[in-house]
């Protein structure tokens, strides 16, 4: 067997050259996760007791930010400045993913208490990291919130863009399979269960900066498997859509969605015999 040619070696070197340094993705996303622990006692594997730890963590996460974030080309801002404006808002960060957790155990009975949804379920985690991303994505911070957004895809199965604009008190069930767009506008108070598309109609790159997804308004619940798409869709408040449903445009607000299916089951006389189902 051959190997490839030296002119082919060539080719890969240069390519090689051209690309721009290399981000710290792995220490970002090893950050973000550090993050999560400081913020929430109840993911970290040694609780801080006291303020002053609390405080010598924060200051120590400020400066790995600032340090990462200097490494990577194009920034809109200095990266001090960025990760001082990224740690002032931490309180806020808090809060809204305080009021997530607090929706993620008051909709699923399976929850036992809010320290379980924050330290395990998949839904809560990629809201937090998604949470993380959409405010370095609104600083213009450029490809790190893409990488923390596939971060939290390949743990829990939730693709989320960090452009994407999610209001408070979001629960995400179970969560594998999700897919929520750049340009998807959520309200608040949604909850979304697996398998669910907020996606575009069309992909062609000439709808790059505009709105292709959907916006979803207040109180609603999309149901597994639905799948609705375009830039103009509207979901109105309060609405429910049903499983496997496929949306392609608006429904005013109080609206029921549902997929009719067909599915017939017969059985032979003699119960002996296997049981036969036609779906």
């Amino acid at each position: 067997m051959t190997t490839p040619s030296a002119g082919f070696a060539t080719h890969l070197a240069q390519a090689h050259a051209a690309v721009p340094d290399a981000l710290p993705g792995a220490a970002f996303c090893a950050l973000a996760d550090n993050l999560l622990a400081l913020l929430f006692p109840e993911r970290a594997e040694r609780p801080l007791t006291s303020a002053d730890a609390v405080a010598a963590e924060l200051h120590r996460f400020r400066a790995e930010l600032g340090a990462l974030l200097a490494a990577v080309p194009g920034l809109p801002a200095p990266a001090a400045t960025l990760a001082a404006e990224f740690t002032v808002q931490l309180p806020l960060l808090r809060e809204a993913l305080l009021r997530d957790a607090a929706a993620i155990l008051a909709s699923d009975p399976a929850a036992q208490d809010r320290a379980e949804v924050i330290s395990t379920y998949p839904g809560f985690y990629a809201t937090a990291i998604h949470r993380l991303a959409h405010a370095l994505h609104q600083r213009g911070v450029p490809r790190l919130p893409r990488l923390l957004a596939e971060h939290a895809h390949q743990r829990t199965g939730v693709d989320i863009h960090p452009g994407a604009r999610i209001g408070p008190a979001f629960c995400i069930d179970h969560g594998t399979g999700i897919v929520i767009g750049e340009t998807a506008v959520i309200g608040a108070n949604v909850q979304i269960y697996q398998g669910v598309t907020l996606g575009a109609l069309s992909v062609t790159k000439g709808l790059q900066g505009h709105k292709r997804h959907p916006t979803i308004e207040d109180q609603v619940v999309i149901y597994a498997g639905a799948t609705i798409l375009g830039g103009s869709t509207v979901v109105g408040t309060r609405s429910i859509i049903g499983g496997n449903v496929w949306l392609t445009e608006s429904v005013p607000s109080h609206s029921r969605v549902y997929h009719r299916a067909q599915i017939h089951i017969s059985r032979t006389e003699d119960p002996a015999n296997e049981l036969m189902f036609s779906i």
